[in-house]
């Protein structure tokens, strides 16, 4: 598993900048479900070739973060 803090504050600007720059940077990336939790944390899933890909912002933790089973530098 790949780990990748983005910001070490939890934002909703940046939250959505990083998973709209995964779509335009990754090819074949599919979309998948976003999830929100009662504390307004969010989870933006991905699949890319079978392997899943989640960027959280997470007010719990407070950062914005990917998760990934693949390594995502190629990309950027």
């Amino acid at each position: 598993m790949f780990d990748y803090t983005i910001c070490n504050q939890a934002d909703e600007k940046i939250y959505n900048k990083q998973c709209l720059a995964l779509e335009k940077n990754i090819p074949d990336i599919k979309k998948g479900e976003r999830l929100i939790d009662v504390d307004g944390s969010e989870v933006r899933t991905y699949l890319l070739q079978g392997s899943e890909i989640s960027v959280h912002n997470d007010y719990y933790i407070n950062a914005v973060y990917i998760k990934s089973e693949i390594e995502l530098r190629q990309y950027f």
